[in-house]
């Protein structure tokens, strides 16, 4: 089975990931806005009409603000966890709300030959979750998706494990934050266990996960002012130095290719 993954961007202001398996497209969240998400859809090869359906890990606005004018041009399911749906649909317009899938924290849902097991991740939102994408064919591939998450809990461990490709979030440098720009209080919220992920604990993740199957990773929600792609890559490399896995980052404005 032939598959694609493209991270479309990823970053602080806005994340999106394109799946496609023969026919059938998926997008991962729709962050920036509709005319940059269309955008990258053509830019990438896919209609924006040829979706088949959007999940959205969680409902901040980086995740999710292309949706609404999105789906009014281009009507398609949108699936979200419960209390994400719900705040997503308090400030949607009539065919978003109308577009919306609602489903339990913990929940399984399979479009065309691609079938999405979600997980619980511990972040500050109303309800995120990751994502372990089985794509069923006579030679199954398992995909795993984890952007924001301020620690790697059992949940997180036990849906990425035995993944051969893994997306994972490598958010910050810990030296860059604590000497950067930012206010006091959102360095502390970013260096949480409910904020995001730092490159050491993301290197430090990924040995188990290379220990147990994977053989590509690509970083993604790299913060454009507390990290930069050569010291991500420099730290997980140096962790994995000795393995075989291919290891990229994404980029926050342009497709990266898995």
């Amino acid at each position: 089975m032939n598959y694609s993954f493209k991270m479309l961007y990823s970053g602080s202001t806005g994340n999106a990931a394109l799946l496609t398996v023969g026919d059938t497209a998926i997008l991962i969240d729709a962050g920036r806005s509709a005319r940059a998400l269309c955008t990258a859809l053509v830019s990438a090869n896919v209609s924006p009409d040829a979706l088949s359906a959007i999940f959205i890990t969680h409902e901040h606005h980086d995740h999710t603000a292309a949706l609404d004018i999105f789906v009014k041009h281009h009507p398609v399911p949108v699936h979200a966890v419960g209390a994400s749906a719900e705040k997503i649909a308090s400030r949607a317009g009539e065919h978003l709300r109308a577009a919306l899938v609602s489903h339990p924290p913990i929940f399984t849902e399979t479009v065309g030959s691609m079938t999405f097991s979600s997980f619980p991740t511990s972040h500050d939102s109303l309800s995120s979750v990751g994502f372990r994408i089985t794509l069923n064919g006579e030679k199954p591939h398992v995909i795993g998706y984890a952007t924001d998450l301020g620690i790697v809990t059992p949940a997180v461990e036990e849906g990425l494990m035995g993944c051969e490709a893994v997306i994972l979030e490598c958010n910050h440098d810990e030296e860059m934050l604590i000497t950067g720009p930012y206010p006091h209080d959102l360095k502390r919220r970013i260096a949480s266990r409910r904020g995001h992920l730092s490159n050491t604990d993301c290197a430090a993740f990924s040995i188990r996960l290379a220990a147990n199957g994977m053989k590509r990773l690509l970083l993604a929600h790299l913060s454009e002012t507390n990290n930069l792609p050569e010291l991500a890559l420099g730290e997980v490399r140096a962790a994995l130095a000795g393995t075989s896995v291919h290891i990229a980052a994404a980029s926050p404005t342009d497709i990266t290719e898995l």
